[in-house]
Formats: C-alpha cells, sequence, structure tokens
C-alpha cells in the first residue's frame, strides 16, 4: 500500500512541474473554466478541468483495481 502511495505522490508532482512551467499550455485553460479578473484580483475555477481529470483518475484506479483482482 505504501507503494501505491508513493507512486501516486509522484505523478501528482509531474503534474503540478508540468502545470507550473508550461502555464499557458491550452491543456490547462479550457472552455468551460471560470476565470474572472479584476483590477488586483484574479479568480480561477478550472470546473471542466476538474472534470476531465475526474474522468481520467477513475479510469485509472478502475484499471488498477481490476489489475490487482
Amino acid at each position: 500500500m505504501a507503494k501505491i502511495f508513493i507512486f501516486i505522490g509522484v505523478i501528482f508532482i509531474v503534474i503540478g512541474l508540468l502545470m507550473y512551467f508550461f502555464k499557458d499550455f491550452p491543456l490547462f485553460h479550457l472552455p468551460g473554466d471560470i476565470v474572472i479578473e479584476k483590477e488586483n484580483f484574479v479568480f480561477y475555477f478550472p470546473i471542466t478541468s476538474s472534470i476531465i481529470i475526474s474522468v481520467v483518475l477513475s479510469a485509472v484506479f478502475y484499471i488498477i483495481s481490476r489489475l490487482f483482482q
């Protein structure tokens, strides 16, 4: 179980680094993501990105659970 948590942590670190270094990559600014920009304030709510990430992670965990049965 510890190895799985370490693997998932490494995946999150890699995704975080990719998002940090490729901020302008269109995958992270999809249509449907809510962006509110004011003078000194920016609010970004990635609803479409969250749904896509949720579907992908659900599929990955489903495949992993089928492999370890």
